[in-house]
């Protein structure tokens, strides 16, 4: 699984946990909802890492306990 994969499947979990739809984490995110459909559509793949803080902050959730999942343990190599 490539990192992009991995965080989508994180904001799944997350958002599946809170019973929060995409819109709603984006509202609660302060973020386009745009924006997050199109990651999570992945139409795009790239999501910065200020986005991330946002959707952590929407889900009362720090950045270390985001990335502290098994799903991020054995990501494959990005460069090829």
């Amino acid at each position: 699984m490539n990192t992009a994969n991995a965080v989508r499947d994180r904001i799944k979990q997350l958002c599946k946990n809170k019973n929060y739809t995409i819109n709603k984490l984006a509202t609660m995110s302060a973020i386009n909802y745009s924006t997050v459909r199109d990651f999570m559509n992945e139409k795009n793949s790239n999501i910065g890492i200020i986005t991330i803080k946002k959707l952590c902050d929407g889900l009362d959730l720090s950045l270390y306990d985001f990335f502290d999942d098994e799903i991020f343990r054995d990501l494959e190599q990005e460069i090829k």
